[in-house]
This record gives structure tokens, C-alpha cells and sequence, in this order.
């Protein structure tokens, strides 16, 4: 017997095919359960407005209803436009050439696929979104009396809202999200739903979006692949020793300041973009600092703290290492900033402990 068009596929009869969704249902359920397990009598109602954002646009309301010549005015245009792109719109479905009443910016990634051109609903989802964002760019832009810093305000979030509102962030109005649900037959949504739920499982129920590949990175590989040994701890760091690797030793260490929100080893990843190894290649007795990762104990430490506890306990500690005085300073980023406030602390010294300890910097 031959089976008729509407029967299903073999492959989706199978129940392999439904592993997937049962999966991701029974680990939305666990994660769910054990959230509220942890938190539930610790939910609160979150501060509606911490940014004051309701603020600045009620302010900027106000202006505007002081002249309602120009809000009509601005809505008399938005009109304007939406009468051009129907017009635009009805030309193109009764097979005549028009010209397109909005065009995205040169630099505007988002309608490059060609289906936001070729095919007429989403040319009009495209435009009709185009021309909305613009005027209402404009319009809270073009505001009288209001002040600059409401102002930047009121543009930054009014941008914010209208990039979220993209027919390109949403699948029913997106065609490459659309084709590729079809050519996929639904498994890019599984796979969008995996890293949802691999997120709020990393999180422990809070969004924590992967930002790399956690699989990636494999120490002594391609991250933290110089050998070096930890010669002094305090509450704030860690200070790692770096042997020159080379027979003729530059006499003054080298020590190291990067920043506390991230780790050392970005001085230190593959052998071939190592700062820290070629350091050592030249010759350099490298010292760098490794932040701990701060907790609750540590929520008093201040930033005098930080220098004290960080630069310039770490000079005291190279002393003790090797006998030298001197360093030759190197602060990386939020370090840098760090090891110049530790150089103007320095140089305000009048104690003879501090006299000559930076080289070079």
C-alpha cells in the first residue's frame, strides 16, 4: 500500500526524534525547582527604576507637551511616511518598480540577507520599522529646554528600545532565522533553548551568558603556558616568578600590575603571543601579579588597599626573592592606571624605604 502525502515520516515517528524536548522540558522543570528551593522565600520585588530612566522621560514629556505644535507636527510627519511606504508598497505588489522610502545605514548589518529586499512583506516589515525608528529617534531628540544630560539619557535608552524592537530579533519576522528553522527542521530552536538552559544552570538560576567557549582553553596550551612558581600571597594577590630563560640575566626584576577583572595569563596564552615568556626570552626575571578572586571578606578593602597590599607589597616581596630593590614596572590596563596612582604615592614618600624602588616604569 502506498502511503499517502499527509503521512508522517519514519523519522518522525521514531521516538528519538522527541529526546530532544523531553530533555530540555525535564531540565527546565529541575532547574526551575531547585531555583526555588534555594530562593523561594528570598524573592523580592525588584527596584522598578534604579537607573531613574522614568524620570528623564517624564521630564522630556513635559517639554513636549509645552509645545504641541511641534508633536503635531512630528506626527503629521510619521503619517506622511506611512502613506509614501503603503504607496511604495502596493506599486511593488501590482509588479511596478518603487523606489524604497527607507533604507537601512551603510553599516547597518542586519537587512544585508537579500529576502529583506526581494520579498515584499518583509521589504515592508523592514522599511515600516526603519521609518518608526527614525522618527522616534528624532522626535525625543529634538526636544526644547531639555537639559544635555537628560538629553543623552533620553537618546541612549530610546536607541536601546528601538534596537530591541528589530524584526531581526524576533523569528516570525526574521527570514535567515526562518530558513534556517526549516533547513534545520527546528533543531536551531533546540539548540537556542540548550544554551538558554545552559546558562541559567551555570547561573544557578540567574542568566549567566557564556561569553567563550568553555571548552576552548587548556592550561599549559593555550593559556598559562609559561612555567612559574608562587613565591608570596596576601589577602589581595598572589605573586608569581617567572625565570629568565636565558644564560645573560638583566639585573633589575620585572614586575607585572593587570588589572583585577580579569587574570594574569591574558599577558600569558599560547608560547607565540606570550608577553610573560618573551619577557623571559629576554632575559627579564619576571614578577606578576595575580588578583584573587574578591568575596565577601574582602568588602572593605579599599583602593589604598589594593596598592598597598598589591605593587607595593609585591616590591617588598621580589626584595626578599632576589635581593633587589629596584623593579622595573609594568601596569597593564585597569593595573596601569593602579601602578601610576602606587608611582604618585611613591614619589610623595619622603621615607628612604620608597627612595629608588621603580627603575623604569
Amino acid at each position: 500500500m502506498s502511503k499517502k502525502p499527509s503521512d508522517p515520516t519514519p523519522a518522525e515517528n521514531t521516538p528519538e526524534s522527541a529526546n530532544p524536548y523531553i530533555e530540555i522540558a525535564e531540565r527546565s522543570q529541575r532547574l526551575v525547582n531547585d531555583w526555588l528551593t534555594r530562593h523561594g522565600n528570598e524573592i523580592q520585588a525588584p527596584d522598578v527604576d534604579p537607573l531613574n530612566v522614568g524620570e528623564a522621560f517624564l521630564e522630556m514629556t513635559r517639554h513636549m507637551m509645552a509645545n504641541p505644535q511641534k508633536m503635531m507636527e512630528s506626527g503629521l510627519s510619521l503619517w506622511q511616511g506611512y502613506m509614501e511606504l503603503w504607496q511604495s508598497t502596493a506599486l511593488r505588489m501590482m509588479g511596478a518598480e518603487a523606489e524604497p522610502v527607507a533604507q537601512p545605514a551603510r553599516d547597518d548589518r542586519r537587512f544585508r540577507d537579500e529576502a529583506w529586499t526581494e520579498n515584499q512583506v518583509f521589504d515592508y516589515i523592514k522599511q515600516s520599522y526603519l521609518l518608526t525608528a527614525k522618527w522616534l529617534e528624532s522626535t525625543v531628540h529634538d526636544v526644547e529646554g531639555l537639559d544635555r544630560k537628560t538629553q543623552h539619557k533620553v537618546d541612549f535608552y530610546t536607541k536601546q528600545f528601538v534596537n530591541a524592537l528589530s524584526p531581526t530579533n524576533f523569528l516570525m519576522t526574521n527570514p535567515e532565522a526562518l530558513r534556517a528553522t526549516v533547513e534545520s527542521k527546528g533543531e536551531n530552536l533546540v539548540n537556542g533553548l540548550n544554551n538558554l538552559l545552559e546558562d541559567l544552570e551555570r547561573g544557578d538560576g540567574k542568566l549567566a551568558i557564556r561569553m567563550t567557549d568553555m571548552e576552548a582553553f587548556e592550561i599549559g596550551k593555550n593559556v598559562a603556558t609559561a612555567k612559574g612558581k608562587v613565591v608570596y600571597r596576601n589577602d589581595l594577590i598572589e605573586l608569581i616568578q617567572f625565570d629568565p630563560l636565558t644564560d645573560k640575566v638583566s639585573q633589575t626584576p620585572l614586575l607585572i600590575v593587570p588589572p583585577w577583572i580579569n587574570k594574569f595569563y591574558i599577558l600569558d596564552l599560547r608560547p607565540e603571543n606570550s608577553f610573560i615568556r618573551w619577557a623571559s626570552e629576554q632575559g627579564h626575571t619576571v614578577f606578576v601579579i595575580s588578583w584573587v578572586n574578591p568575596d565577601a571578606k574582602l568588602a572593605r578593602k579599599t583602593y589604598d588597599d589594593y596598592m598597598l597590599e598589591g605593587p607595593l607589597a609585591a616590591m617588598d616581596a621580589i626584595e626578599q626573592a632576589t635581593g633587589e630593590r629596584a623593579v622595573n614596572l609594568i601596569g597593564y590596563c585597569l593595573g596601569g592606571t593602579l601602578t601610576a596612582a602606587t608611582l604618585a604615592w611613591i614619589a610623595g614618600q619622603r621615607s628612604k624605604r620608597w627612595k629608588n624602588r621603580v627603575k623604569t616604569q
